[in-house]
């Protein structure tokens, strides 16, 4: 009879030299997209995949400490839109890690632009997530940023894969799949005109597991709600629903205390966690390798509309 072995002492058998490949075309990428731009920005939200880019981005451009720890300043703000319907955990984690770090961060409020009249919402409980393109692209006008670096990665949904590295935006901020420029031998062009920017993705060629072994391997901190904790959900269409008070019960539905965690950190009103008894990066790294379904179509409310939603939001703008 087999005795159970940890995880811990299973992971080290995974062959992750791949990562240090990754680490460097990132690397590379931040370094080509601050050359490139005069005025770049780096998307940070809290969220796992921003936390990483956020850790290379501190590899390409400041001294390390050793110990995770690196000094001077990045050559660019980080910025985030804010729904107002964020888990506050998230947001205290951000505000914190800023704070850490010493960097300026720019906040779009979506309230803003609410009250301001260029979102207006249906009723009070409805979905802000894809009204942020709103507020994202107001920001970039207020503060003229030629190119947005973002923690897109390809294996997170159809429209993702179809992006190149550096994806072009036109003059309103609109994504056009059939004109993407091509990336023969890691050449870019990032000619833009007046009006126009850039998002670039320096994971692009990263997975949800490649995230996470490079987490394990980084010991880059995340909100806790990444790891197990019990919550308060409902079971609605196939997901766990958290109770919130912009996501309160319906009518008919049971409210049931599970182990859950999150796979990804958005908008309360279109994200959910799964069930899951994982409390380290090793753990989710040993979990991650037995998931079948992606981690948007695992969690995400806005995603199940149709298959071609995301695709419709990044032509308008989205992340």
């Amino acid at each position: 009879m087999n005795a159970p072995v940890s995880v811990d002492k299973l992971l080290p058998e995974l062959d992750r030299r791949h990562l240090d490949w990754l680490e460097e075309e990132a690397i590379f990428i931040l370094r080509e997209t601050a050359a490139a731009f005069e005025r770049p920005a780096l998307l940070f939200s809290g969220g796992k995949d921003s936390c990483v880019v956020l850790r290379l981005a501190e590899k390409a451009f400041k001294n390390s400490q050793g110990n995770g720890q690196f000094k001077g300043r990045l050559p660019f703000p980080l910025l985030h839109v804010d729904t107002g319907h964020n888990f506050p955990e998230v947001i205290e984690f951000r505000d914190r890690r800023v704070a850490e770090m010493g960097e300026r961060l720019v906040v779009g409020h979506l309230e803003d632009s609410i009250k301001r009249g260029t979102i207006r919402l249906s009723h009070p409980l409805e979905s802000r997530n894809g009204h942020q393109t709103v507020t994202l692209l107001e920001a970039i006008e207020e503060h003229r940023f030629d190119v947005l670096i973002g923690g897109a990665r390809r294996d997170e949904e159809k429209a993702r894969a179809k992006e190149r590295i550096f994806s072009h935006r036109d003059s309103f901020g609109q994504w056009q799949p059939k004109e993407q420029r091509p990336e023969l031998w890691t050449l870019f062009n990032t000619r833009i005109k007046p009006g126009e920017h850039m998002r670039a993705f320096p994971i692009s060629n990263w997975t949800e597991l490649d995230v996470w072994l490079y987490i394990a391997r980084e010991n880059i901190p995340l909100p806790h709600l990444y790891y197990k904790h019990d919550r308060d959900v409902v079971r609605r269409k196939g997901l766990l629903v958290p109770v919130t008070d912009v996501t309160p019960v319906q009518a008919g539905e049971t409210v049931e205390k599970a182990q859950v965690r999150f796979r990804t950190v958005g908008d309360m009103t279109c994200t959910c966690p799964v069930e899951s008894d994982a409390a380290t990066p090793a753990e989710i790294v040993a979990e991650t390798l037995t998931v079948t379904v992606s981690e948007r179509g695992a969690t995400r409310m806005d995603d199940r509309t149709s298959d071609a939603s995301m695709e419709r939001r990044k032509k308008e703008g989205y992340f």
